[in-house]
């Protein structure tokens, strides 16, 4: 990849990049553009190109029970878990970034694993300690996996927001006479608020699009919406799979503009000048 990138700058700099760049990328959505039309279509099977035009496999989502309490749990799942790692990985971020152990960045790399490690691995291994506390398809067992997936969303995005934080100012704070409640809420969360809002969103998809694991700690009665994906796909593969699909594309699309704007919109910079006034 980095060849053909120092290549393309050597041709056509800017503009070769450009092309490529786009071509990468519509190579990487186009599977993914497929699934639309096919949502549309007059068939009782999938096909592509479709034939005609219809909003029928739509209005069978919406009227399917199973398929709505399918969403409906992943909603409050998505929901707790997004709320629960923003909490966690806000204080965690808060206090690896300030701790002066040696081991500061080992404890930050295990907070990281639930992102690098094998979702397979981490599927078996809920599985099998879920199973003895009878956690397996309920809330609490998907709410603590969820949100064990979420943390290292929240972590990230806040360390980088503290990163940019000038620790001076909340020192000033302290010295005039702020305790250091005071001084966090009022000085470092309203600079790094918009890391926490985006590592919140981020956590809210990782827990709604979230396969794996939720294959293995679910039952009949606890049931996400990618566990019904792949019965149905087992056994009543039709058009409903890529209308459902459509509309978790859309969602996915949303929040993820919603997450750059929200890191586009950086908070005014407080300086020592406005803590002292």
């Amino acid at each position: 990849m980095l060849i053909v990138l120092d290549a393309a700058r050597r041709l056509g700099g800017d503009v070769a990049l450009a092309c490529f760049v786009c071509i990468v990328l519509l190579f990487l959505v186009t599977p993914t553009l497929i699934v639309i039309p096919m949502a549309f279509g007059e068939a009782d099977y999938i096909e592509f190109p479709p034939r005609g035009f219809s909003l029928e496999w739509f209005d069978r989502y919406l009227t399917d029970p199973d398929w709505i309490d399918a969403t409906l749990f992943s909603l409050k799942i998505a929901a707790g878990a997004m709320v629960g790692a923003t909490l966690i990985g806000t204080a965690a971020s808060v206090a690896l970034a300030r701790s002066r152990l040696p081991g500061a960045s080992l404890l930050f790399a295990l907070t990281l694993s639930p992102l690098v490690l094998p979702h397979i691995v981490l599927a078996i291994a809920l599985y099998l300690a879920f199973a003895p506390l009878q956690l397996v398809g309920t809330t609490t067992g998907f709410l603590l996996a969820h949100t064990m997936l979420g943390v290292p969303y929240v972590t990230i995005t806040v360390s980088a927001a503290l990163r940019g934080f000038d620790p001076m100012l909340e020192l000033a704070a302290l010295n005039c006479g702020a305790s250091r409640t005071r001084a966090f809420f009022d000085v470092v969360l309203p600079s790094i608020w918009p890391g926490i809002t985006a590592g919140a969103i981020f956590a809210f998809l990782a827990s709604f699009d979230e396969a794996t694991v939720s294959l293995f700690i679910s039952d009949v009665g606890g049931k996400t919406l990618t566990r019904k994906f792949f019965e149905d796909i087992d056994f009543n593969l039709t058009p409903v799979i890529a209308a459902v699909s459509t509309i978790m594309l859309a969602v996915s699309v949303v929040t993820m503009a919603a997450a750059a704007i929200v890191k586009k919109r950086q908070v005014p910079a407080t300086t020592e000048e406005d803590i002292t006034a």
